[in-house]
């Protein structure tokens, strides 16, 4: 069992939803926090509430804004990366804007921060990364463009580092969420299942973080059905296409 008490986390993508929600609990639990995001104004009013944060801004898809964060950060015990984009988009109504955000944001955003991260807490020789996927990572899904590629990316960025760092004292999970009450679904149209607030999600999160598990993926029943898809022929998924 993981104790947070007197660890040093960073949080990715904090100011809002999900990330604050983490934030609090983990708050709770004893941990100190760096808490980035692009809004700084939201991350101090998010600071002011915690009991022992800093908050350092930062934009993932700017590689020497990223750089220039983690020389700001310092040594932490453990990085959570939460920051993530989201546009319902189709492939007959491409945007190519929108679509490469949500991959600079999802994916290549985690890429610039482990690739300074990884190298330091191997150095160390402890530490802990979370990566926080989607079910939508999955599986290629319908109005999907860019957001399912990218967190389909970071599913098998996630499981190459446990493969890789197994024998380094750092440990990686993946955790993925189904729908989330947040901004960023508000955009969709259609009918979400098991429609988790970002509280009820944290806990979640908190409960992965507290174990070596892998990979964790929530809610029940609904996470089974994404996963089966999975395994189902593709004259079943792609009927009548």
């Amino acid at each position: 069992m993981i104790d947070f008490k007197g660890k040093t986390y960073w949080l990715i993508g904090a100011s809002e939803g999900l990330g604050r929600a983490l934030a609090h609990d983990l708050d709770t639990d004893g941990a100190r926090l760096v808490l980035s995001a692009r809004s700084q104004d939201r991350l101090q009013q998010l600071a002011d509430e915690l009991t022992d944060a800093r908050v350092v801004p930062i934009d993932v898809t700017d590689a020497k804004m990223v750089q220039s964060a983690v020389e700001q950060v310092g040594e932490v015990d453990g990085v959570v990366y939460i920051a993530g984009a989201y546009d319902p988009m189709r492939a007959t109504e491409w945007d190519s804007k929108s679509a490469m955000m949500m991959c600079n944001v999802n994916f290549i955003g985690a890429m610039h921060v482990l690739g300074h991260m990884v190298p330091a807490l191997v150095a160390k020789g402890r530490g802990d990364i979370t990566l926080i996927g989607s079910l939508a990572g999955y599986r290629g899904l319908p109005a999907s463009i860019g957001y399912s590629a990218s967190k389909a990316a970071l599913v098998s960025l996630a499981e190459t580092l446990r493969f890789d760092l197994k024998d380094t004292g750092v440990v990686v999970r993946v955790v993925n969420p189904g729908f989330i009450e947040t901004r960023l679904t508000q955009k969709n149209t259609f009918k979400m299942p098991m429609l988790m607030t970002p509280e009820e999600a944290a806990k979640h999160v908190l409960k992965a973080m507290r174990t070596t598990r892998f990979r964790t993926d929530f809610p029940a029943p609904f996470s089974w059905g994404i996963r089966l898809l999975e395994y189902l022929p593709d004259l079943v998924v792609y009927r009548g296409k």
